[in-house]
């Protein structure tokens, strides 16, 4: 039986925990995840994990912090005053905002404290720093 390598184009069901079983992500109830090894469109943990699998294999796979969404940066957070948050804005805890540089690129950030005169912005991945378990299936291959 074929075996998945670089260069496959793969369809798996998934299910992402955190080491306390908190489920923060599958694909279970949907169509398979599909995507080419080697092309880096999965985190590469997840990628290394599907490498050696035969159709209908199941694997789990412990996916440290660095092979996933990497180490929590402090160089991407920030404070900025409450009153460069435009007016009509609600912010809330945990909020994703969308903000546009001003070189018009745009990235997201995640509300991490709020006071009165400040906002805390996280522009890490919301999972960036923490070991990732994956339970992995290999529904094809093409």
């Amino acid at each position: 039986m074929a075996e998945a390598k670089q260069g496959d184009t793969v369809q798996v069901h998934y299910t992402g925990k955190l080491e306390d079983g908190t489920v923060f992500d599958t694909s279970k109830e949907g169509d398979p995840l599909q995507f080419t090894i080697g092309e880096h469109q999965v985190i590469a943990g997840f990628e290394q994990a599907v490498v050696g699998m035969s159709e209908g294999q199941a694997t789990t796979a412990e996916i440290p912090a660095g092979q996933a969404y990497g180490q929590h940066d402090e160089r991407l957070v920030s404070q900025v005053s409450r009153d460069q948050i435009p007016p009509n804005v609600d912010v809330s805890l945990n909020d994703r905002l969308q903000i546009r540089r001003s070189d018009g690129k745009t990235f997201v950030v995640t509300v991490t404290d709020i006071s009165e005169q400040t906002v805390t912005l996280d522009a890490n991945h919301p999972l960036a720093g923490r070991d990732l378990i994956f339970d992995i299936e290999l529904v094809g291959i093409k």
